[in-house]
């Protein structure tokens, strides 16, 4: 409840500040920022590994500083790869913006690890303080920079200035990890081999799934589609956001209690799936009646594109709410060469959807064949975690 509630003023706020924002950049300026948010988040949700999903885990003090040491030195080489890309991006386009790609790269990053040990410590009130101020304190920033008339920056930089600031708000310790023996680097990557090994590709296909839909548009429709799929997408994945992300973090430590699936664990699971999906279906019909209209009314009439492409994707976002949270049951139950698997058919499935729909309906048509396609991605998904096996030695 303590994350909950921290989730929802840190949903509210960009929500709130939604309508002055689209009203202060223009659809092109939101299409260039999501595109670099989306490069970013890509390299950011590998930036360590996602050895930091292992923290959790980890019961013992040293291992435990050893694996956040490992995780520390991992990151440092991905920001430093990424501040390569921007250069070579930067040059090509002949552009400064994508200069923003190694900070937010490295900001994103160093929430994700920071965030693990106040999981790992069950310090949910600093844990739902610091996702108001990244959030929350984000949108903020860029609606004081557009007043301002910041232009393109004045949404690219607001986002890792609140996100160093949620990591000042952690309280991130870090006792001369540059100190920690090799060998003592070399076991922890060695045990948590499971999280680079499958986890990684898991979630770095998930977020390119994120960054080549945004490309695919901007090149075939430009970047004000981009904008309108953007803000869209920003919007209705909110409340998978605001829910899943405490859901998740609660989910994650009660799963992996147990080395593996048991009775318990599989309950809880089809227990919050039920809760999700009652909560889901409201969003999914408010969406299909009063999307187009409620988009123009908030935003303005350039916006109204968005609406109707919320309507066209009501039917994903609803299964991807209820999905998002239940993902961690892959690494708690140790099953996550089968999640890989899965996640890369279903991928592929979406961006299948993404290019026919967008040749054969422009983006709105995107919009209805990406839904029709992840109701049997997601359906299949539910029924398989529902009926996961019970391990024999944690079976009652």
């Amino acid at each position: 409840m303590t994350l909950l509630a921290g989730g929802v003023v840190a949903q509210a706020l960009p929500l709130l500040l939604g309508p002055l924002l689209t009203r202060l950049y223009t659809p092109a300026e939101f299409g260039l920022y999501h595109l670099l948010a989306a490069v970013a988040a890509n390299l950011a949700v590998v930036g360590c590994l996602r050895y930091e999903f292992a923290l959790p885990l980890v019961r013992d003090e040293a291992e435990a500083n050893a694996l956040d040491a490992l995780c520390r030195w991992i990151l440092l080489a991905v920001s430093m790869l990424a501040t390569l890309a921007g250069a070579i991006w930067s040059w090509v386009l002949g552009a400064l913006w994508p200069l923003w790609l190694p900070v937010t790269v490295a900001s994103l990053g160093y929430v994700s690890l920071v965030t693990l040990w106040a999981t790992r410590a069950g310090r949910f009130a600093p844990l739902a303080a610091s996702r108001v101020v990244q959030h929350g304190g984000s949108a903020a920033l860029q609606a004081a920079a557009g007043g301002a008339g910041a232009g393109l920056s004045g949404l690219l930089g607001p986002p890792v200035v609140a996100a160093l600031a949620a990591v000042l708000l952690l309280r991130a310790r870090a006792p001369r990890w540059w100190s920690v023996p090799r060998e003592a680097l070399f076991t922890m990557a060695r045990r948590h081999r499971d999280f680079p090994l499958l986890n990684t590709p898991h979630a770095f296909a998930g977020a390119l799934q994120d960054t080549l839909a945004v490309a695919l548009i901007a090149a075939w429709q430009g970047p004000a589609a981009a904008g309108l799929w953007g803000v869209a997408l920003r919007y209705l994945k909110a409340p998978a956001g605001l829910v899943g992300g405490a859901v998740s973090q609660a989910l994650y430590p009660a799963l992996a209690a147990a080395a593996g699936a048991t009775q318990e664990g599989r309950t809880a699971v089809r227990q919050t799936m039920l809760v999700l999906t009652l909560l889901a279906l409201p969003l999914v019909l408010l969406l299909w009646v009063f999307g187009p209209w409620a988009f123009e009314a908030a935003f303005g009439s350039p916006w109204r594109g968005a609406g109707e492409l919320a309507r066209a994707l009501s039917l994903y976002i609803g299964m991807h709410f209820i999905a998002s949270p239940l993902s961690v049951a892959s690494m708690a139950w140790g099953i996550q060469a089968w999640a890989l698997k899965l996640a890369l058919v279903g991928q592929a499935l979406f961006l299948i959807a993404l290019v026919a729909g967008l040749a054969a309906g422009g983006l709105i048509g995107a919009g209805w064949a990406v839904s029709a396609a992840m109701v049997f991605y997601f359906g299949w998904f539910f029924f398989k975690l529902a009926n996961w096996p019970i391990a024999p030695e944690l079976a009652q």
